[in-house]
């Protein structure tokens, strides 16, 4: 009997997140397909999650960015590969990815890296240590906006580029299966009166999010109520900042601050409109996609990869990035739809939200094509990763 691979993704730690929840995919995917799943990092509350699909989790510190710690945890991926009998290496941040590609490099095995943001480059040498995520045998982008900034940035060929949309699990994120009860529970926890008008921006809360320009827009309707469901991770002086902004406004009443949603769909079935309003270019948008999966009305900046999955007036609406006048006047639009306008966007949205589903098959693709080419032979070695 051939043996089963095992495929060891690494990545900072398992909190909440896309890159986590991709993971977490990944992994459920390898072990429905009778395969090994190892996951390393420096732990969070998705360990449970991942250990209950069947994977392994090895807890390591590769949260850290320091060079000692990043070489260190090379050693320590390299007992791990040996350890595990590990086939593959993925690597899905970037400094694991560091560590990653050396121990995968000592152990002659193929590297896949996914590029999961267009990183920044704010001081010299950032590009460099950016470049990690360039230099897997396969370079699996989220969304045509992050090929492009590889091909631009990095040069990558094209026979190593692989462009594989994040998705939405349509069997969890289907409102035929969201008992309503939840989403009304949802509500009253929130503090949201009953038949009130609810905008929901899910994301965690960081600057670049665009909280702020949503509890802006907010001052200009009356009567609707907005909710920032999502971690501050520490960013205690933003969510300060937030709820200054509201009570400044006058919309503190109606401004709630929810932190981490366990029970997203019932969350976004609860919600009249959802709004993604970053201000900065989105790898992907997986929000957007899973409120599209429930047949909510989407209103996103027009900026980064939600250009891919909302069709102006067809899937969703797209307004310009940081514009609160521009996003009041989007959500008093939707708003004022009838049900049937409601009902017709609801089914084209849910018929063209990218699924989780395609997503792990095109990956363990990519992962049998570079198994296939180690066993024949070729090798991680002969791959032009190796050159980067």
């Amino acid at each position: 009997m051939e043996r089963p691979a095992t495929i060891l993704q690494v990545l900072p730690a398992l909190e909440a997140g896309g890159v986590e929840r991709g993971t977490l995919e990944i992994a459920a995917a390898l072990v429905a397909a009778g395969q090994r799943a190892v996951v390393a990092s420096a732990g969070g509350r998705l360990v449970p999650a991942l250990e209950a699909l069947g994977a392994r989790h090895v807890m390591l510190p590769l949260a850290t960015k320091s060079p000692w710690g990043i070489w260190r945890n090379a050693a320590r991926l390299t007992a791990l590969i040996a350890a595990e009998g590990v086939s593959l290496v993925h690597a899905r941040s970037r400094a694991p990815a560091w560590s990653a590609l050396w121990a995968a490099r000592r152990a002659g095995l193929p590297f896949v890296t996914t590029y999961h943001a267009t990183y920044s480059e704010n001081f010299p040498g950032k590009r460099a240590y950016n470049a990690v995520m360039a230099k897997g045998d396969r370079v699996i982008a989220i969304s045509h906006h992050i090929a492009d900034h590889i091909r631009a940035r990095h040069g990558v060929a094209e026979d190593r580029l692989r462009i594989i949309p994040r998705g939405a699990d349509l069997s969890l994120f289907d409102p035929a299966r969201v008992d309503p009860s939840r989403a009304a529970a949802l509500r009253a926890g929130w503090g949201v009166p009953e038949g009130a008008s609810l905008i929901l921006l899910p994301g965690r809360l960081t600057r670049w999010k665009g909280q702020a320009v949503l509890v802006e827009a907010l001052a200009r309707l009356p009567g609707a109520h907005a909710v920032l469901a999502g971690d501050a991770q520490g960013r205690e002086g933003f969510v300060a900042e937030l709820r200054a902004l509201a009570d400044r406004l006058g919309v503190a009443d109606r401004t709630h601050v929810v932190g981490h949603v366990a029970d997203m769909p019932a969350a976004l079935l609860a919600a009249d409109v959802v709004v993604h309003a970053s201000v900065q270019p989105e790898g992907f948008g997986r929000t957007v996609v899973e409120a599209q999966a429930m047949g909510r009305p989407v209103i996103a900046s027009d900026l980064g990869a939600p250009r891919e999955t909302v069709a102006q007036g067809v899937t969703g609406w797209r307004v310009p990035p940081g514009d609160a006048a521009a996003l009041a006047d989007a959500i008093a639009h939707v708003l004022a739809l009838d049900a049937a306008a409601l009902a017709r966007l609801g089914r084209a949205a849910r018929a063209a939200a990218p699924s989780v589903a395609a997503m792990q098959a095109a990956t363990l693709a990519v992962y049998s094509e570079m198994l296939a080419g180690s066993a024949a032979g070729s090798g991680a070695a002969s791959h032009s990763g190796r050159s980067t």
